[in-house]
């Protein structure tokens, strides 16, 4: 059963990845970042790719499928939370990150 659901939500993920996006999800397992390192990464890709996708997934997580096709996967935390909080996350670590980029003082 928790496979099947995995492998739905994938599925329905993996149909909305625009095409040629650069893709990171989000995964327990995922490369770990500082702020200033996501920043940094970030400002790289974007002079490489015009579209970066994050995909989070659901409370079961994502399935492997998923993860083999993301071009990048990222861990915010080994802490568990729910799906609403690590899109305020990541929406936050973008908004540093972009802080970040542009010699602004909101990461101090």
């Amino acid at each position: 059963m928790v496979n099947e659901i995995k492998n739905k939500e994938s599925s329905n993920l993996i149909a909305h990845i625009p095409k040629d996006s650069y893709t990171i999800c989000l995964d327990l397992n995922g490369k770990e970042y500082s702020s200033e390192k996501l920043a940094s990464h970030i400002d790289d890709l974007t002079l490489k790719t015009s579209s970066i996708t994050f995909i989070i997934g659901g409370s079961l997580g994502l399935n492997s499928e998923i993860l083999n096709i993301s071009n990048e996967n990222i861990c915010f935390s080994k802490l568990t939370f729910t799906h609403q909080m690590i899109r305020l996350f990541l929406l936050e670590q973008l908004f540093r990150s972009f802080k970040i980029i542009n010699g602004e003082s909101y990461h101090k």
